[in-house]
């Protein structure tokens, strides 16, 4: 692997944690913003399955639908097909709360659940590559 690209696969990596480490403050703020906190666990997942896909030279649209971003990692690793339903839970994440219109704050429930599927993808994504290339 050429140091440009493994720089590249740890940026989108180091975008990913952070949107993750955001959910997490926004969340816990004194004044919490769920709405926010839930767009920044979609982002998460999806920009570490972009850092994972493009570790792996594999070419992904600018898209935000989850599931088909596990399609394409899926035909690396079968195990990503066990992430078909926290990309189902955090695809609409991306735009749900995102865009003016009805406010709707999300349920405390709904952004833990979406934490902990972004969290656990984030995770595993970082078990499938080397340690130099993590955060």
């Amino acid at each position: 692997m050429n140091d440009t690209k493994a720089e590249l696969t740890r940026s989108w990596l180091i975008k990913a944690s952070r949107d993750l480490l955001s959910a997490r403050e926004l969340a816990e703020a004194a004044t919490p913003l769920l709405d926010t906190a839930a767009y920044h666990c979609q982002q998460a997942a999806e920009k570490a399955l972009k850092g994972f896909l493009l570790y792996h030279d594999v070419r992904f649209e600018k898209s935000h639908d989850l599931e088909l971003l596990i399609g394409q990692t899926a035909n690396i690793d079968g195990r990503f097909a066990d992430y078909v339903e926290a990309a189902r839970l955090l695809t609409p994440l991306a735009v749900e709360y995102r865009y003016p219109g009805l406010f709707v704050e999300p349920e405390p429930e709904e952004f833990r659940d979406a934490f902990a599927a972004a969290r656990a993808l984030y995770d595993f994504i970082l078990g499938l590559l080397p340690p130099g290339i993590h955060p």
